[in-house]
């Protein structure tokens, strides 16, 4: 049976089509009230949504098989993430889809402010000709401060400076090399709001970000500053803003965003204002953004729902493209390697120690972590555990998770290496990468192996004596067990091999039990290597 997928909001049709086209069930069912959605949500494994609809915990609560939660566009204030997080639910945005449409219509406002155009516009429309009213201001020497010089700030900086304004930037996330690479001087907040002739912000709504610009910071702005806000609307003091345009401190203001959507006329403190120009949230609405947001989030929602990594999803450990680039084929590598280990252990797993070696140890691997971490849990827990919600699992557990990182391996150019400590003992397994993307274990408890962790396996270590494998090979055959591949592997510690049997399907216990009673035989394992949803 299809998976279930729920369009609450007017999504361009290019990502509907996409999922309809993976075989999934998509309904459309716009513009529903929190009573509305919860009486349908919980027939639904996924829902796609827009700023308009609010996904509250009493939604998520009514949403028996919900796995993934797609906001089609940035925002995601709208999601009681905490609570979706709680329950492994992924929640997926579109970070990157609309960034150049929102680049542009910060530079749009910025120059429609300074030159009266929507006014000017106006004043022609209603038969006029104001010519002498309207005398801007130019570019050119200003400074422009940027609050949160991330994706559209650092955009808005590289346009801002072809247009001959020097680029200040207040963000404490990012490396002042980075901000030289930009040719943005980063400075505190202070020093921004002091120095800017025009402030934009960019940045997310967070606790830290909520209302970060009001009254006392717009009084340490300059007189005649101009102030842009296309980000979140909560971030900035609307009331104190107007306060500052009428009294003449700021010259004026282009805003896109508003702390409650829609802005109604009762609410709106500009009305009448001749210096500012408001647009209604439309930072995302060009034909071209649109259709990548519709695509994007569909294709996040699939990946989701396939249990696999979603560089865009807000509550797993976030990844930039270059770095997902450089990671994404080891994540299958690095979950089966869990699933691997996992089947070895006999008591309770306390600490999971994960190296990465080689070009892995440059880069941020906390969601090839996590893989490993689903990897090791899926297995023993009844619920399901997912890239959500692996590390929180881990942690209710007590399990102690460590990653350290090597640039130089005696045995390994590029590998990762995993420990598990259990109450009764400890293995180790170590895996890399074949011909860059074929996944390879290489050692199994000091054991060197090679072989490609998929279907199911028997893992023997024993004694180096002669008919071990005629011994196992027999007592599999009588039993109409198949086997589609052999290994013995050995270790540093003479008289002592490992044997590892690919077979075509699990098999029963008592089967196990006749290995186990070779003489020479120390252990025997079944293990599957496929990692569960």
């Amino acid at each position: 049976m299809a998976e279930k997928i729920l369009v609450t909001n007017d999504v361009q049709t290019d990502g509907v089509e996409e999922l309809k086209k993976a075989g999934y069930d998509v309904d459309i069912l716009p513009n529903m009230n929190e009573d509305e959605f919860v009486k349908v949500v919980g027939k639904y494994d996924a829902f796609i949504t827009r700023s308009m609809t609010h996904v509250t915990k009493k939604v998520i609560d009514a949403a028996d098989h919900l796995k993934v939660i797609g906001r089609a566009g940035v925002g995601v204030d709208s999601i009681d993430i905490p609570d979706a997080t709680k329950r492994g639910i992924v929640v997926v945005n579109t970070p990157e889809s609309n960034t150049l449409a929102a680049t542009e219509l910060t530079c749009g406002l910025i120059i429609g402010v300074s030159r009266f155009i929507p006014q000017a516009n106006q004043s022609i429309m209603e038969g006029r000709w104001d010519r002498k009213k309207f005398v801007g201001q130019q570019l050119q020497n200003k400074t422009i401060g940027i609050i949160g010089v991330g994706r559209i700030g650092s955009r808005v900086a590289k346009r801002m400076q072809a247009m001959e304004m020097r680029t200040i930037g207040y963000d404490p996330y990012i490396p002042r090399e980075r901000g030289d690479q930009l040719g943005v001087d980063l400075v505190d907040l202070d020093t921004l709001l002091k120095e800017s002739d025009y402030i934009t912000m960019h940045v997310p709504l967070t606790d830290e970000t909520r209302g970060m610009i009001g009254e006392d910071e717009i009084a340490k702005m300059k007189d005649g500053a101009y102030v842009i806000n296309a980000s979140r609307g909560a971030v900035l003091d609307i009331y104190a803003l107007a306060d500052a345009l009428k009294s003449g401190h700021i010259a004026g203001a282009g805003i896109d965003v508003y702390p409650k959507e829609p802005l109604t006329k009762d609410a709106n403190p500009f009305l009448g204002m001749q210096n500012v120009v408001l647009t209604p949230h439309i930072g995302a609405n060009t034909r071209e953004a649109q259709r990548a947001v519709s695509v994007d989030v569909a294709t996040g929602v699939m990946q989701a729902l396939r249990g696999e990594p979603v560089p865009t999803a807000v509550n797993m450990a976030p990844v930039s493209k270059q770095v997902y680039a450089k990671i994404k084929p080891y994540f299958e590598l690095a979950e089966r390697m869990g699933t691997l280990a996992i089947s070895l252990c006999d008591g309770a797993v306390t600490g999971v120690t994960i190296e990465y070696i080689g070009d892995l140890a440059d880069v941020d691997t906390n969601l090839l972590s996590t893989a490993v971490l689903k990897g090791i849990l899926n297995p023993v827990m009844q619920d399901s555990v997912n890239y959500v919600n692996a590390a929180l699992v881990a942690n209710n557990r007590h399990i102690a998770v460590k990653e350290t990182k090597l640039n130089s391996d005696p045995e390994f150019v590029d590998a990762i290496r995993l420990t598990l400590d259990t109450e009764k003992g400890q293995h180790k397994v170590v895996g890399t990468l074949f011909n860059k993307g074929e996944a390879r274990i290489a050692k199994i408890d000091g054991f060197r192996v090679d072989f490609e962790p998929k279907g199911y396996f028997l893992v023997a270590p024993h004694r180096d004596q002669p008919n071990m494998i005629g011994q196992i090979s027999t007592i599999l055959g009588k039993a109409g067990i198949n086997i589609t591949g052999m290994q013995v592997g050995r270790s540093e510690e003479k008289g002592q091999n490992i044997m590892t049997i690919a077979i075509e399907k699990d098999i029963p216990d008592e089967i196990l039990d006749k290995v186990r009673a070779i003489d020479g035989i120390v252990d025997v394992k079944m293990v599957c290597c496929e990692p569960q949803l």
